[in-house]
């Protein structure tokens, strides 16, 4: 299907909304099916996959996802929507049960650490009732900056840039973005304070 040809000067397919950095809200009858059951089927085999078969996890993600690298860990189990749309830019660490609802594009940086149960939404549904029980969704791209830490259970919202160095604290909602060099968490995740110098743990606290 070709959608929207005026706005956007070319006609676009339902794939190109998706791959694209533009916002954009949809009907559940142009979701391509067929790339969701690829990515399903992908991810069914990574989670089934013994830890010691290294080899057999990178070649999976080195197909499910857009952009990879040999320095991302994903622990099982791991879902998402599309994979062609996770960018990994370098070493990144997914603890277990992560999910990426990558209905946009979402960059993840280098340095980014991930803890168990984190959920990334690009996706959403219309507010109004209607809508929603008609099949009508919205998407935005999400970028998680270098060497961000997410802790467990976070939950980051369509459209949310976390900028680099930051930490967001468990159990947060992050609806909107979030600065450099900062920690944030909360419901909705707000800034806490500045990362310092005396954030830095000891030497000899260091134990090994």
């Amino acid at each position: 299907m070709l959608l929207r040809e005026q706005e956007w000067g070319w006609a676009m397919t339902p794939l190109d909304f998706i791959k694209s950095q533009a916002s954009y809200a949809s009907g559940y009858e142009n979701i391509p099916i067929e790339a969701q059951a690829r990515a399903k089927k992908l991810c069914w085999e990574y989670n089934r996959t013994p830890p010691d078969e290294k080899e057999r996890r990178s070649a999976i993600l080195q197909d499910l996802l857009g952009t990879y690298s040999a320095m991302v860990s994903i622990e099982p189990d791991f879902h998402c929507d599309y994979g062609f749309n996770i960018h990994f830019h370098g070493f990144a660490v997914l603890n277990y049960n992560c999910v990426i609802l990558d209905t946009s594009p979402v960059n993840i940086g280098e340095g980014v650490f991930i803890a168990p149960g984190v959920c990334i939404a690009c996706s959403g549904h219309a507010i109004d009732q209607e809508q929603r029980s008609h099949g009508i969704g919205t998407s935005a791209p999400i970028t998680i900056e270098e060497n961000v830490w997410i802790g467990a259970n976070a939950t980051v919202c369509a459209g949310v840039t976390i900028g680099a160095g930051s930490v967001i604290g468990a159990g947060s909602v992050v609806t909107h973005d979030v600065p450099a060099g900062v920690v944030a968490t909360g419901i909705p995740c707000r800034v806490v304070r500045t990362i310092t110098e005396n954030d830095r743990i000891k030497p000899d606290k260091i134990l090994f």
